[in-house]
């Protein structure tokens, strides 16, 4: 399994473009889209995915919604609807999580790109959802954290804040906001996946192996259970988060 720092580029690495994918009209109440997509990483052990995708113009067949995901909405807009024609709209910078078994069919007008977590355990059990606003959920780029998330011990001794917004129904997935002041970290094994979105602020992680990279607003990127990464902040850092990983 890869164990490396991984960034996501909205056009595939190297900026070498996205894969077409094989679709079915059962899946579709509108004509069948183009979409494509790329993977840059993926653990059966938890039936998870990371990439980018695109879609032209669609709306899929309604029904439960397969899986637990979270997006980035790169480019265009979209709304899930459910069963009354009601809507959740998000737009271009959002990110969105949606919530596995949410009865709803995406609606989607014109082209959209995503980066996209996904999460998803055939034998897991369906959970009852009637509102369609509890199970999909968009959340602002400007969201912003208050004294009141403060995180009580930070192991790298900077002032770090966290709110939590989402965990799974499976508990194997959570969603945060986290922010820290400077600090720079031991290198230490990451104890889960994590997906980032860097929101305000830059963050220079550096590998096992010597390799940094430096991210800043708008970039996302992702981080193997198990890799090894030092973290340089050199003044503030904040940024919405995805961990995976099996319930305590």
């Amino acid at each position: 399994m890869t164990r490396r720092i991984i960034r996501l580029n909205p056009d595939g690495p190297d900026g070498k473009g996205l894969s077409p994918m094989t679709l079915e009209a059962e899946d579709f109440q509108s004509p069948l889209p183009r979409q494509n997509t790329h993977v840059y990483f993926s653990d059966p052990e938890f039936g998870m995915n990371v990439g980018v995708w695109d879609t032209t113009s669609m709306q899929e067949a309604f029904g439960p919604y397969p899986g637990d995901e979270f997006i980035v909405v790169l480019e265009g807009a979209f709304a899930m609807i459910d069963g009354a024609g009601r809507g959740v709209p998000a737009h271009k910078g959002q990110s969105v999580i949606f919530r596995n078994g949410t009865p709803v069919s995406w609606m989607q007008p014109g082209y959209l790109k995503k980066f996209f977590l996904t999460l998803y355990d055939p034998d897991a059990p369906v959970p009852s959802i009637n509102r369609i606003e509890d199970g999909i959920i968009p959340l602002e780029p400007d969201a912003a954290l208050s004294d009141d998330d403060e995180i009580s011990k930070s192991d790298s001794g900077a002032k770090q804040r966290e709110r939590v917004i989402f965990t799974n129904d499976a508990g194997t997935m959570t969603v945060g906001l986290w922010d820290t002041e400077a600090m720079i970290t031991e290198p230490y094994p990451f104890p889960y996946h994590e997906l980032a979105v860097v929101i305000e602020g830059t963050v220079t992680i550096t590998g096992e192996d010597g390799t940094a990279e430096t991210f800043g607003p708008g970039d996302a990127f992702f981080i193997p259970r198990g890799t090894i990464t030092r973290w340089d902040v050199s003044h503030y850092l904040r940024k919405y988060y995805v961990a995976v990983a099996q319930p305590d």
